[in-house]
C-alpha cells in the first residue's frame, strides 16, 4: 500500500514537471515529495492523539524541506509542491487530489478561534508561486490562482484569478487534461486593472467631447448688443401723473 501510493506520487510529479527525468531523481531530489511524506507521518500520529509528536515530525519536515505542512491538515493524493520554499498549509486546510502548489504558497486562517478557518482546496486546483489563499473559503475544483494573488473569498471551479486581491480573469474553456504551470494559461490574459482603467478612459473621452459640444452651440448662438442687452434689462418706466 504504502509502495504503490509512493508510486502514484512519483508518477503524477513527472506528468507535471517535465524537469523530472526519472523515478530515483524524483525519490531522491524533490523536497515537495518529502514534505508530502513526512506529512503522512505526521498527520498518522495527529490523527492517534498524538499531537506533539505529529507537530515535531512536521517541525523536522519544515528543517529538511522549507515546507511547513501542519500534521492537522486533510491532504489528498497525489498532491504535487513544486520547488516548495515557504509553502505553508495551516491546520484545518482541505486539499484534494490531484493539486498543485508552487514555491511560496499560503494556506492561512485570517481568524484565532479554533474551528475551521483556512481555505479548502477541491480537486486539481493549481496555485502558482507567492499566492496567498486567506480563511474558510473554497476555491472549486480546477480553478488556478496565479502568481502572487492573494484570495479573500470563494473561487468557482475551473475560473483562472489573479490580482490583490483576485479577480476572474477567465472562465474555463480548456481541456480537463490540461495542465497550467504557475496556475497561468499559455494564451494572454486580459487584465482586470487595465480593463478598469480603460474603461474610466473611454467616459472621460466622452466627457470631452460633450463638453466640446456643448462650447460649439453656445458660440453659434448670435450675440447681442450691449445696449440691446441692457434696454431690455431695464425694468419699465413707472408714469407719473401731474396737476395741471
Amino acid at each position: 500500500m504504502l509502495y504503490k501510493r509512493l508510486q502514484e506520487d512519483i508518477e503524477s510529479i513527472r506528468a507535471r514537471d517535465p524537469a523530472a527525468r526519472s523515478w530515483a531523481e524524483v525519490l531522491l531530489c524533490y523536497p515537495g515529495l518529502h514534505a508530502v511524506l513526512i506529512y503522512r507521518l505526521a498527520h498518522g500520529a495527529w490523527t492517534r492523539q498524538f499531537h506533539l509528536i505529529g507537530r515535531f515530525l512536521s517541525h523536522i519536515g519544515k528543517l529538511l524541506t522549507g515546507i511547513e505542512i501542519h500534521p492537522g491538515a486533510k491532504i489528498g493524493r497525489r498532491l504535487f509542491i513544486d520547488h516548495g520554499t515557504g509553502v505553508v498549509i495551516g491546520e484545518t486546510a482541505v486539499v484534494g487530489d490531484d493539486v498543485t502548489l508552487y514555491q511560496g504558497v499560503t494556506l492561512g486562517g485570517t481568524s484565532l478561534h479554533k474551528g475551521k478557518r483556512h481555505p479548502t482546496l477541491e480537486d486539481g486546483v493549481i496555485v502558482g508561486s507567492g499566492a496567498q489563499i486567506l480563511g474558510p473559503l473554497t476555491v472549486g475544483a480546477g480553478a488556478r490562482i496565479g502568481a502572487n494573488a492573494v484570495v479573500l473569498n470563494d473561487v468557482p471551479k475551473g475560473v483562472t484569478m489573479v490580482g490583490i486581491p483576485a479577480r476572474m480573469v477567465m472562465r474555463k474553456n480548456r481541456q480537463e487534461s490540461e495542465f497550467c504551470a504557475y496556475g497561468m494559461p499559455g494564451e494572454d490574459l486580459p487584465d482586470p486593472v487595465a480593463r478598469t482603467i480603460e474603461s474610466l478612459r473611454q467616459q472621460v473621452n466622452a466627457l470631452i467631447e460633450r463638453v466640446d459640444e456643448l462650447e460649439n452651440d453656445r458660440k453659434s448662438v448670435p450675440a447681442r448688443h450691449p445696449r440691446v442687452v441692457a434696454e431690455e434689462d431695464e425694468p419699465p418706466a413707472v408714469a407719473s401723473g401731474g396737476q395741471g
